[in-house]
């Protein structure tokens, strides 16, 4: 990406939010001529979004920060369909309860970061106010017509399920058709210009545009976002402990600080760029941190991070109980402290057999029943999954906390 003259995209594109666009100049230009109008769209799989969210949600904060619209799409509408991108099954089919209990649960957060007031103040929609009242047989003449069987087979999220012999239903392949004639109901409802999504969703934005053009809408553009991954190749908010969701019932403020503070060295710069607000030139001054000292940038990241989602006085408290746990020595003077081979963690340790070294549990077997009542506990956070490995990234300040209900602790410590 070149110099952009519009502060949304130099932001965007400096920070690192920009995977592809269908039009690079043309958004530019439209950005930077006035303000204009741009959607993200979140199916309600879920009570929650996760951390992967955040990238569409922090996109949508500097699209209004820099003086544009955003919309927020609630689509209770497809997600009775389901997106079948880069999916090797089906989703399951959720009744019409759970989808509207899992929008109740997803709208919540945005309010913390996107301002709903105001002269830009965004908008909060949902598509089941145009799919549910759509004809089949008007639907098919007016707007299907325009999609090809043969481009749709050609998008990679589709050609890869059935490249892989996994069945894609037909109402799985009604579901581009349906997010391509979101984006042509938002321009014509609101003026929306923009679709930005995931690059999962290339082919589906792709498919907006050229609806648009086909149904005489003004000029539609795509800007998609990386899918974020760590250092280490695992997927951005899926860790071996479950999902780090953004609902504070689901995940708390403490564990959510912990998880940014266990973000790996290589990722700090990037984090720091794509999750906070700090300006770019602390940024650079925080990764250059060498050794020890990038623990503090660590720190800095999983604080504001945490603030923009919780509350800074949510963040304090958690920083303030991490350095209390880990850094002024109480446990490491009073607590019993195991060592193990540092390079053991590089492939990760079976969490089970590292209870039973640990002493706190006499075998595997009770280690699983444990985890199955909430008993075992990894830095503070229950273990949920009873294949869980310990790694490099579970090393806090030169140690790994195991605890055993809420009064038995054993320190690891790899050397």
């Amino acid at each position: 990406m070149g110099a952009f003259k519009s502060d949304f995209l130099h932001a965007a594109s400096e920070r690192g939010f920009i995977q592809q666009s269908s039009d690079p100049d043309g958004i530019d230009a439209a950005a930077a001529d006035g303000p204009i109008v741009a959607y993200t769209g979140y199916d309600c799989t879920a009570p929650s979004l996760h951390v992967g969210s955040l990238v569409q949600i922090m996109i949508q904060r500097w699209l209004q920060k820099t003086g544009h619209r955003p919309i927020v799409l609630m689509g209770t509408g497809t997600t009775r369909v389901g997106d079948p991108s880069f999916r090797d099954e089906t989703r399951p089919i959720l009744d019409e309860a759970s989808i509207e209990a899992n929008k109740q649960g997803i709208q919540q957060v945005f309010a913390k970061f996107i301002d709903f007031d105001g002269p830009n103040g965004a908008l909060l929609a949902d598509n089941a106010d145009w799919l549910l009242d759509l004809s089949y047989l008007p639907f098919l003449r007016d707007v299907g017509r325009h999609f090809s069987v043969n481009r749709m087979l050609s998008f990679e999220s589709v050609k890869g399920r059935l490249d892989r012999e996994s069945e894609l239903s037909f109402l799985e392949f009604n579901y581009m058709i349906l997010q391509a004639y979101d984006f042509v109901e938002l321009s014509r409802r609101y003026g929306c210009t923009l679709q930005i999504g995931g690059s999962d969703q290339w082919g589906n934005i792709v498919n907006g545009i050229d609806l648009g053009r086909r149904m005489g809408t003004p000029q539609l553009y795509g800007l998609t976002t990386p899918l974020i991954t760590t250092a280490s190749g695992a997927k951005m908010g899926k860790t071996a402990k479950g999902a780090v969701w953004l609902n504070a019932d689901m995940v708390s403020p403490y564990d959510y600080w912990q998880f940014w503070r266990n973000t790996e060295d290589a990722d700090v710069g990037r984090f720091l760029r794509l999750f906070t607000e700090l300006p770019i030139d602390e940024i650079s001054r925080l990764e250059a941190l060498k050794g020890v000292e990038l623990n503090e940038a660590k720190k800095v990241l999983a604080s504001e991070a945490t603030a923009m989602l919780h509350g800074r006085a949510a963040a304090d408290e958690a920083a303030e109980a991490a350095r209390l746990t880990f850094e002024e020595g109480t446990l490491s003077h009073d607590l019993p402290t195991i060592t193990m081979p540092a390079a053991d963690l590089s492939d990760g340790v079976a969490v089970l057999g590292l209870f039973v070294q640990a002493g706190l549990v006499r075998s595997n077997g009770e280690a699983r029943r444990q985890i199955r009542g909430g008993g075992l506990r990894l830095n503070d956070r229950p273990i949920v999954e009873e294949t869980a490995k310990v790694t490099p990234a579970d090393v806090v300040d030169g140690v790994i906390k195991l605890s055993l209900g809420r009064r038995k602790h054993v320190l690891v410590r790899p050397e």
